[in-house]
């Protein structure tokens, strides 16, 4: 009895705490965070059940409790009211006290009622899986046990240990503070690659942050969301609807005139935009003035580099003294940054859509008149984009 039930070689006990800590992971992902907080996919009402079991005798968590404090997470993202901001309590705090950050928010009654709504609400809920949400955890304990003996105990210290660190620290922690960023959010949001086996695809928190209401969090062609394929695996069997995936812009080669269609691909998909233009216009214009640049100008462009593509409510004091010093020692360089600001500034102001129109006209006019070829070639582009397919059919 000292070794349990299951008596197993010892990379089988690390191959069962992985398994494990692979189901919470993948019922934190795709139950609580896109089913529940972002309703972004529907599941079978008993893929739902099997979920909410997993996370009670997993994790002890309350659905209601996470939701809330995941949507106040976004609505509040980076200033005092954000529960676990790396920028407000610092990335340590966050890292290695991000489970206590969660229950003291869980606390707050005000919380709970602005942000909780929508969560499941039956007689399970009611009486077991909330109301005694630390007993799954004690059972969880007893079965590790009795199947393992005292490996079954480091097993299920790896199991309460697998959130708190990896959600709660890594995830909102360093998902917040370190990491490449596809999209500039007004947040500090960044992608922590490659961990993805690990966290279930959250690691791609720049790309959840740019598009929460989608389903999928992949967005390059390398990037590899684990999450997503369950869900397609749910979807093949009929246990899953995606309501909503990313709006991705597509190029119409044909398509040489500004309409209905390209205002709405423009406002809808303004930070796959944003970021075309950081790779297909500030980029190359910087590395030919770079090419042309003598020492001291070319030291003044490499430290500007990063700030041209930030977004602005993003940059401190001395980030912005590097990119005017950049923009100030290169006349091109900062003619296509005022472009991009300009474009930036169109759907940042509420515009019908012939005043949108209009504006997007008069912005490719004067790019096309530029001189600086990277910046034409973008706006005759511009004119052809539209919007590819947003959602993805399944049946529940």
């Amino acid at each position: 009895m000292l070794y349990g039930y299951l008596q197993l070689p010892w990379w089988g006990y690390v191959l069962v705490a992985l398994a494990l800590t692979h189901v919470t992971i993948v019922t934190v992902t795709l139950f609580l965070h896109r089913c529940q907080a972002h309703r972004a996919l529907d599941m079978h009402p008993l893929v739902q059940h099997f979920f909410r079991f997993w996370l009670w005798l997993t994790t002890g968590m309350v659905t209601k409790e996470w939701v809330a404090i995941h949507r106040k997470h976004h609505a509040k993202c980076e200033t005092p009211e954000d529960p676990h901001s790396p920028h407000v309590y610092g990335i340590g705090k966050v890292m290695l006290e991000g489970a206590e950050l969660y229950r003291a928010e869980s606390l707050r009654p005000e919380t709970m009622e602005a942000y909780g709504h929508g969560t499941p609400d039956d007689w399970l809920e009611r009486h077991l899986y909330s109301r005694h949400n630390f007993m799954g955890v004690t059972l969880m304990a007893f079965i590790d046990a009795a199947l393992f003996g005292v490996y079954g105990i480091v097993i299920w210290a790896v199991q309460m240990l697998w959130i708190p660190f990896w959600a709660a620290g890594v995830i909102n922690g360093l998902g917040h503070y370190r990491g490449y960023r596809n999209y500039e959010t007004t947040d500090g949001s960044t992608n922590v690659s490659p961990i993805g086996i690990i966290v279930g695809g959250e690691e791609m928190h720049n790309n959840h942050h740019a598009f929460p209401s989608s389903a999928k969090f992949s967005m390059r062609r390398w990037e590899f969301d684990i999450g997503w394929m369950y869900i397609r695996l749910l979807q093949a069997f009929g246990l899953a609807l995606v309501k909503k995936v990313a709006p991705r812009p597509v190029i119409v080669a044909d398509k040489d005139k500004l309409d209905a269609e390209t205002a709405r691909a423009v406002v809808v998909g303004r930070l796959h935009l944003m970021a075309n233009y950081a790779r297909q216009v500030m980029l190359p214009v910087l590395r030919e003035e770079l090419h042309k640049a003598d020492d001291s100008c070319r030291r003044l462009l490499k430290r500007g580099r990063r700030a041209l593509v930030r977004e602005e409510s993003r940059m401190d004091e001395r980030t912005r003294a590097r990119l005017a010093d950049a923009l100030e020692s290169c006349e091109s360089l900062n003619t296509v940054y005022q472009f991009r600001l300009r474009l930036q500034a169109l759907w940042s102001r509420t515009q019908a859509t012939d005043k949108l129109l209009g504006s997007l006209q008069e912005w490719c006019t004067q790019a096309e008149a530029s001189g600086i070829r990277a910046l034409q070639d973008f706006a005759r582009e511009l004119r052809g984009y539209s919007l590819g397919k947003t959602v993805v059919s399944g049946r529940v």
